[in-house]
C-alpha cells in the first residue's frame, strides 16, 4: 500500500532541513577544559603595581577584631583575614576554642587598620592608584592638578596624613600602612602603599622626619624600600631640609636615620668625584 522509502532521499531530506544537534561533551572533557582556563588565568603575570582580587569567599566565620586604645571593633571572615600569615597563625591557634573568635590589636590604629582590612577584601585601599592613560602615569583617586605646585604635580583629594597615638603627633599615612603591611606580612600591600607615598607632594619637612623616624623604628635593618625612599627624598630636596631648624633639631637628636643618611651623601659625592675623575682622564677628540 504504501511505497518503501529510499536511504537516498532519507538522507537528502535530513541534510536539506533537519538541525543535527551537537554531541553532549562527557563530564571529564569538560573538567579538563575548565581546569584549564583556570591554569591560564592563574599563570597570567600581574605587571601592574594593583593587583585586582578576586572575590574572597564569604562564607566563613566572622571574626571580630578589637583595634587601638579606644577598642574599636571591626568584623572580618576568617578566610580573608587568614590571607595575612599574622592573622592566620592567631586563628590557627583559636581553631579548638569557641566559634567566636576574636584578636585584639591594643598598638595599631583603627584608621591603618581600615586600610589594612580594606586591602584584603578589595586589593587597594582609599584613595586607590588609578591609572592615568593619557598620560602613562599613576595618580591617586580624585587627585587634582594644582596651580601652586610644578607643572603637572598634582594633590590627593584626602589628607595624606593622620594623628597617630603612638606617635602623639602627625605622620603620613601611607608609612603607616608600610609599617602594618611588614608586620601582618602583606609584601604586596608594602609595594602599594611605598607607590602611593611617592605621589603625595607638599608635605612639611617635620612631618617627613617625624614619619622617617617611625619608619626606621617599625621596619627591620634589612628594609631596603621605605628607609632609601626617605633618604633618597632628603637628599633630593637636600636645599629645602638644610634651611629647615627642624632638620637641625633632629640631626642633635641623632639615631640610625642620620648614620644612613650620612653614609648615602658620602655614597653620592664618591659618584660624582668618580665621574668627574673619568671625564678628566677621557682624552679629548679634534
Amino acid at each position: 500500500m504504501f511505497g518503501k522509502r529510499s536511504f537516498a532521499s532519507a538522507g537528502s531530506k535530513e541534510r536539506s532541513g533537519k538541525i543535527t544537534k551537537q554531541p553532549k561533551r562527557s563530564f571529564r572533557e569538560s573538567h579538563h577544559k575548565k581546569q584549564h582556563m583556570v591554569d591560564k588565568m592563574e599563570s597570567v603575570r600581574m605587571d601592574s603595581p594593583v593587583v585586582e582580587q578576586v572575590s574572597p569567599s564569604l562564607t566563613s566565620a566572622i571574626v571580630t577584631i578589637v583595634v587601638g586604645r579606644d577598642q574599636r571593633l571591626f568584623a572580618a571572615h576568617e578566610d580573608v583575614l587568614s590571607n595575612s600569615p599574622y592573622f592566620a597563625e592567631i586563628l590557627r591557634g583559636q581553631f579548638f576554642e569557641s566559634t567566636s573568635r576574636r584578636i585584639d590589636l591594643q598598638t595599631e590604629e583603627p584608621e591603618i587598620f581600615s586600610c589594612i582590612l580594606e586591602y584584603l577584601y578589595k586589593g587597594d585601599y582609599y584613595p586607590r592608584l588609578v591609572h592615568d592613560k593619557r598620560r602613562q602615569t599613576w595618580m591617586l583617586e580624585g587627585a587634582v592638578q594644582s596651580p601652586d605646585l610644578n607643572k603637572g604635580a598634582r594633590v590627593a583629594a584626602v589628607e595624606p596624613t593622620l594623628f597617630h597615638s603612638g606617635v602623639n603627633d602627625i605622620i603620613l599615612r601611607d608609612t603607616a600602612v608600610y609599617c602594618a603591611a611588614d608586620k601582618y606580612g602583606l609584601e604586596e600591600l608594602k609595594k602599594l602603599s611605598l607607590r602611593k607615598q611617592g605621589l603625595q607632594s607638599g608635605i612639611e619637612v617635620g612631618t617627613i622626619l617625624r614619619s622617617a623616624r617611625y619608619a626606621y623604628e617599625n621596619t627591620p635593618d634589612s628594609d631596603s624600600r621605605l628607609r632609601a625612599h626617605y633618604l633618597a627624598l632628603i637628599i633630593r630636596s637636600r636645599k629645602t631640609f638644610k634651611r629647615s631648624g627642624t632638620m637641625q633639631t633632629e640631626m642633635e637628636l641623632g639615631g640610625k636615620l642620620f648614620f644612613d643618611l650620612f653614609v648615602a651623601m658620602c655614597n653620592h659625592v664618591d659618584d660624582i668625584v668618580d665621574a668627574s675623575y673619568s671625564n678628566a682622564r677621557t682624552p679629548k677628540t679634534i
